[in-house]
């Protein structure tokens, strides 16, 4: 199940029991969601209406038989993608948000049917105003005229599952009033188990993977949720503890506790509209109404001065604290679900679909990030099997060798989560890769985001903005697998350093103390907002002695005889550049290589010195604990004994071409 040949300085062996055992849970769960809303399903259709579901069982198969015609005579997979949708358009909520749930499963789908139903959108027409009040009164037993002062006449938005109105309560403040769908849990638990005898020719006609069933029991269980309301009301309010706190907009009390304020919020960027309980039940949601801007629409955001780049750094990192910090994050942050305030604010709304990541997955994450940026394919393979993305048994090299054709002969690296899921379609289709449940959550989420932040900025690229992010949570976390992955980013898994990721990262830390100069650092990646490349020295400083400790153990063996070769080439290159020639070097592209090598080796000690001076204190603190170890002064003595021997030989010769240069230009001088 191992590659052989994966080998690691850094130690660990991949094992997926993790993941075969949250899976397995979960499946469970989906298993029991779905077989308690069948029974009360079921029930309900027999009671009242079982020739409905026959009905809605001959509506599916009429569709299901043109597509199988359409399977026999046609054979572009693009025409047929195409067709695909329209059906699931056709056959209403379930199948919409089926495609739309697929359209992030490259794992069971063809690229080309991912790309076309990730078209889909909520395109259902609203239900009339009067079944909405009827709905109202229902769920809350008070007649609408007594429950707010005022509602409008028309939806002021509509989707699949349900609709919003604008209101205001008799005591004043001014609400929005979620009413769900009448009948959608019935609708979308017979549709469930009707797919169940339809989905083999639906999977024939895309040539879907055997797990597509699994994953229509996830999406059940988080379509689910998402027409429970009380639930969605708790999610809101969770989300907010987390990531927002208004200080001039406290919680109403209503049978719940005032928003506690979190380490994680930023209080001047995210909102969360305030929940009003007394108003909310199971299908009928009310919370605060928030006046914001679209991010779709240009002029407004233009009249009110906002600056796009920090509205999406404020999505960008409220996002990633969510999947990589705390674990609870939204599952789509389309531009539906996000508007900016007049102040700058960036406001979230719909709480129904939402995940919980685990830590363990949230780790993976990151090491998939790193490994990716490093181009380290057995390593990114070995992630993708200890994660659960493929199946016991399968030959690692072989997935490695893929992913690595997959990058292509061309250096340079796809830094948006469009592109790096286009090169990892194919693999992932052919190798019978599977989404543990946590991540098809994970990938509709990074999408949702990277879709909604180009539509202010079509540069943006989710993964090179996310880098610096990812480096100051690797940089933060002292915990040992996160240690590990910053190893993983300046060392090769034989021991080699990676000098230039190595300056880069020095780079970044020393450029807060020469912000205000205007002066970027060499790697754009780490090139982003203030928030975003903030690192706490304290934490530097730690990351730094964790490396060097590691670098001195039994472990860091092969690390030290590769930094004891790089040193001797460094001051090699140093005597050569100052023995030779200036245009003889000019002439040798070798020879130029190394100068570049010089340079970069320069420059990373004088970033060094600028991460110095923010904390002086601190960092020699540190390079007094490391003095004291007997294991310092042994590997100092290895590279004095190592350098001798090299240069022995050489400092003679050289000293008599710097000795002859020197005369030469003295004699110029006096000419």
């Amino acid at each position: 199940m191992y590659s052989t040949g994966f080998t690691s300085v850094h130690g660990g062996r991949p094992t997926a029991e993790y993941a075969k055992l949250r899976r397995e849970s979960l499946e469970n769960e989906f298993g029991h969601a779905l077989g308690a809303y069948s029974s009360k399903s079921f029930s309900a259709v027999y009671r009242f209406g079982p020739f409905l579901a026959l009905y809605r069982a001959a509506i599916i198969s009429f569709h299901v038989v043109k597509l199988a015609f359409w399977q026999l005579f046609v054979q572009d997979m693009r025409k047929r993608a195409v067709k695909f949708r329209e059906t699931l358009i056709s056959l209403g909520p379930f199948y919409i948000k089926l495609g739309q749930a697929l359209s992030t499963r490259p794992d069971i789908l063809p690229s080309i049917y991912c790309q076309e139903l990730s078209k889909l959108q909520d395109q259902i027409p609203p239900f009339p105003t009067n079944v909405a009040m009827r709905c109202i009164e229902e769920q809350l037993g008070v007649p609408v005229s007594k429950l707010f002062a005022d509602i409008s006449a028309k939806p002021v938005a509509a989707a699949s599952l349900g609709q919003v109105y604008k209101a205001h309560l008799h005591s004043g403040q001014l609400v929005a009033v979620k009413v769900q769908r009448p009948g959608m849990s019935l609708s979308l638990t017979r549709d469930a188990l009707l797919f169940h005898m339809i989905g083999g020719q639906l999977k024939r006609f895309a040539k879907a993977r055997k797990d597509l069933l699994v994953a229509v029991n996830e999406m059940v269980r988080h379509m689910f949720d998402e027409i429970d309301y009380i639930q969605e009301a708790k999610n809101a309010e969770r989300f907010a503890s987390l990531y927002s706190f208004d200080i001039g907009n406290d919680q109403i009390n209503d049978n719940a506790g005032p928003r506690s304020m979190s380490r994680n919020h930023r209080a001047e960027n995210i909102k969360v509209p305030k929940i009003y309980w007394n108003f909310t039940r199971t299908a009928v949601l009310t919370m605060e109404w928030i006046d914001g801007i679209k991010l779709t629409d240009e002029i407004k955001l233009r009249r009110a001065s906002l600056d796009r780049r920090d509205l999406i750094d404020q999505g960008l990192s409220c996002s990633l604290k969510q999947l990589l910090e705390v674990g609870f994050f939204h599952a789509d942050p389309h531009p539906g679900n996000l508007v900016a305030t007049k102040e700058g604010s960036l406001v979230y709304f719909d709480f129904g679909m939402m995940g919980n990541i685990p830590r363990h997955y949230r780790v993976g994450l990151i090491q998939i990030l790193v490994h990716f940026v490093n181009r380290d394919s057995l390593s990114l393979a070995n992630d993708f099997l200890s994660l659960g993305f493929l199946p016991e048994g399968v030959d690692i090299q072989a997935v490695s060798n893929a992913l690595r054709a997959s990058f292509g002969s061309n250096t340079r690296i796809s830094q948006d989560f469009q592109g790096v899921m286009e090169q990892l379609y194919d693999v992932m289709y052919e190798f019978n890769f599977s989404l543990p449940p946590d991540y098809a959550l994970v990938i509709r989420s990074l999408g949702s985001l990277e879709g909604t932040a180009k539509i202010l900025d079509p540069e943006f690229k989710v993964i090179e903005s996310a880098y610096p992010f990812v480096i100051g949570r690797l940089l933060a976390d002292p915990s040992p697998d996160m240690r590990k992955i910053l190893r993983e980013l300046v060392i090769c898994n034989d021991g080699s350093i990676r000098w230039n990721r190595l300056e880069r990262l020095v780079a970044a830390i020393s450029e807060q103390a020469s912000a205000t100069s205007g002066e970027s650092p060499e790697d754009k990646t780490l090139n982003k907002s203030s928030e975003l490349k903030s690192f706490d020295m304290h934490s530097v400083v730690s990351a730094t002695e964790d490396l060097l400790l590691f670098i001195l153990s039994e472990k860091g063996q092969r690390v030290r005889v590769f930094l004891l070769q790089d040193i001797i080439r460094v001051v090699d290159i140093y005597l050569e550049e100052e023995a030779l020639d200036v245009n003889m070097k000019k002439q040798t592209i070798n020879l130029r290589r190394e100068i570049g090598t010089m340079k970069r080796v320069s420059n990373g000690f004088r970033c060094l010195s600028e991460a110095v001076k923010l904390a002086p204190g601190m960092w020699t603190a540190m390079l007094l604990r490391m003095s004291r170890k007997p294991e310092v002064h042994s590997y100092a003595l290895d590279i004095v004994s190592a350098l001798s021997t090299h240069f022995g030989h050489k400092v003679s010769h050289t000293c008599w071409i710097l000795f002859s240069k020197l005369l030469h230009q003295s004699d110029k001088k006096r000419q």
